[in-house]
């Protein structure tokens, strides 16, 4: 099957006991041709999902101190698994709704899929991770979640509100979407709704 972006089923090749560990692997690597709304600080192009996957760990390893109660590493772990379904389902705007409810159903065929590559008992502890992020009822995954909103927003403080202004987000969509934050890490949400005001201001949100 391939993925969204149109890339290739990957060649499985013998590797013993490894064949399908390696496989995985090699379909992850079709996460790097998924490109996101946001573009990198120096605006040479978009980011992909592994990027955004990889700083999303670091953003949690980094945070994580500051909430109580997080195992830092089954965050990392949430974090490095929570796109990887993109690679069927590809990358949809945060505050386009319809458009995310109208790939649910693909998005849990692709995590049963892609995870289904690797041997038991890790295919089933990978969906489960997957599962667990995407319900967001642990304190870890209600972590999670928010480390990976805020990734995007800080990206576009950082970047005049880059895709903001390319999609005509509003304030009001940003904090509706965001605002569960002041829940699990209300220190940040503190610090991070004057930045968002500012932007307005800066004619970044609508």
């Amino acid at each position: 099957m391939s993925s969204v972006n149109g890339n290739k089923p990957v060649e499985v090749m013998n590797f013993g006991g490894f064949t399908e560990v390696v496989q995985f692997l090699m379909e992850l690597d079709k996460l790097k041709s998924v490109y996101r709304k946001n573009k990198l600080l120096n605006n040479e192009r978009q980011e992909n999902t592994a990027e955004h996957s990889w700083q999303f760990a670091m953003a949690a390893m980094s945070f994580a101190p500051y909430v109580k109660g997080v195992n830092v590493d089954h965050a990392i772990k949430l974090a490095l698994v929570h796109d990887i379904v993109e690679i069927d389902a590809g990358d949809v705007l945060v505050y386009d709704i319809a458009a995310r409810d109208a790939i649910r159903e693909q998005e849990i065929k692709a995590a049963v899929r892609i995870f289904g590559l690797l041997p038991y008992p890790q295919n089933e502890q990978f969906l489960a991770l997957w599962n667990e992020y995407d319900a967001a009822e642990t304190l870890d995954a209600k972590f999670a979640n928010v480390i990976d909103r805020t990734i995007p927003m800080l990206l576009n403080l950082h970047n005049q509100g880059q895709s903001w202004v390319e999609n005509n987000i509003r304030l009001e969509q940003v904090i509706a979407r965001n605002e569960f934050i002041e829940e699990v890490f209300p220190e940040f949400w503190e610090q991070l709704l004057p930045q968002l005001e500012a932007a307005q201001q800066k004619g970044w949100l609508l």
